[in-house]
């Protein structure tokens, strides 16, 4: 048995898991909606959502039954075998997307290590220079060695040089930037629509469209990760919705799982009859369980109410954000509810000052406070977290 105060948690951790995450000073241990509670009893409202996951809220019912029903009928079979659920999952995301084809993996990063093979793959059929890929300043598409190397971030790469090579790097909002770069020599241009981890960025219709155009001269592929800002999270299904450009290939994860972990990758037929039975693979992509889940979250959210919704509460909050009035924001940027408070302080102070004041936040860089919380948030909890913003940004001048 393991004790299960805070302390003891936290000291058998450190001396169990490997060091690679700084976690918050306290143990939690339920959920329920959009609210967390430790070991010791706290109440936190959620606006970190697992880092934009858990879009339905914490515990929700129909997602916990639907995995106990599906656990008892199949768990695993791996991808060696045809099953149901992962099948009328890749249906669902293609009747409602641009998409003819998916390829389901485990995370974010699996689902954009899949698009650059998936590029690669379809570029190697026409020419075999063909292999350089563009991605963007304060770009984020993961840990993995090859996503690496397509995020732009030095105190990230730099322990694990060489990376993948023949990966370059624009100015992100400016189609001038691209254009200097690309050349018949490239294979894909990766963006995300909006930028999460790299501060809450969201892309002119300008830029989208001109990166499509550019991608059709020079006959590259043109994709978008959506891990963060796709699912509802804009108030649309996906974020490119937006804009009025469809891409080639779109990766999706974060929420797509309800809290479990499963990520895709979605693609044009162009894209698809390029590749091979053994060219990728996946043990535990689109497990049933996690694929059955998927499609309650998928359900839930793809109604025109849900989505309604989440854009009013995003305005709201928005709203609620500049209205604060404290000298410290200076700027609130976003769609829907993928939200950045750009601040003239360290983000991690408002995060730290949070968990006194029952508030679990997450930075977006250095300065920018983030603000993903579950896709079921209402104007009544906003207006809770609202007052609890003001009396932290209000104690810091005093």
């Amino acid at each position: 048995m393991v004790e299960t105060t805070s302390n003891a948690v936290m000291d058998l951790e450190q001396r169990y898991l490997a060091p690679t995450y700084k976690r918050a000073p306290f143990v939690l241990e339920r959920g329920d909606g959009i609210c967390l509670f430790d070991t010791e009893g706290k109440r936190y409202i959620d606006l970190c959502a697992g880092i934009a996951t858990v879009a339905l809220g914490h515990a929700d019912r129909e997602i916990a039954e639907t995995i106990y029903e599906q656990a008892r009928t199949l768990g695993h079979v791996s991808n060696l075998y045809h099953s149901i659920p992962p099948t009328e999952l890749a249906r669902d995301l293609c009747e409602n997307s641009f998409a003819d084809k998916v390829f389901f993996a485990n995370s974010g990063a699996e689902a954009n290590e899949a698009a650059i093979k998936f590029a690669r793959r379809w570029a190697s059929d026409q020419d075999a220079n063909k292999t350089r890929i563009i991605s963007f300043t304060n770009a984020f598409h993961g840990r993995t060695i090859g996503t690496l190397a397509a995020t732009p971030r030095e105190k990230y790469q730099a322990p694990f040089r060489p990376l993948m090579p023949n990966v370059q790097y624009a100015e992100f909002n400016n189609v001038q930037s691209t254009a200097d770069l690309i050349g018949d020599d490239v294979c894909a241009v990766l963006v995300e629509p909006v930028q999460g981890e790299g501060g809450i960025h969201v892309a002119t219709p300008e830029f989208l469209q001109g990166l499509r155009e550019l991608c059709d001269k020079h006959n590259a592929l043109l994709v978008f990760d959506e891990i963060q800002c796709g699912m509802g999270r804009t108030g649309k299904l996906w974020a490119y919705e937006h804009y009025g450009v469809t891409p080639d290939i779109m990766t999706l994860a974060k929420p797509l799982g309800g809290g479990l972990p499963m990520g895709a990758c979605l693609m044009t037929d162009r894209v698809a009859s390029a590749i091979h039975a053994g060219d990728h693979g996946s043990t535990f992509g689109a497990n049933p369980i996690v694929a059955k889940a998927a499609q309650v979250v998928f359900h839930r959210i793809n109604t025109p109410e849900f989505l309604a919704r989440v854009a009013d509460v995003g305005d709201y909050l928005m709203e609620g954000l500049r209205a604060l009035g404290s000298p410290h924001i200076l700027e609130v940027r976003g769609k829907g509810l993928i939200i950045g408070a750009q601040l003239d302080i360290a983000a991690n102070t408002i995060v730290d000052a949070g968990y006194q004041h029952g508030l679990i936040m997450v930075n977006a860089g250095e300065n920018v406070l983030r603000f993903v919380p579950p896709l079921i948030l209402t104007r009544r909890d906003v207006d809770e977290v609202l007052l609890r913003l003001k009396e932290i940004f209000d104690g810091l001048d005093h």
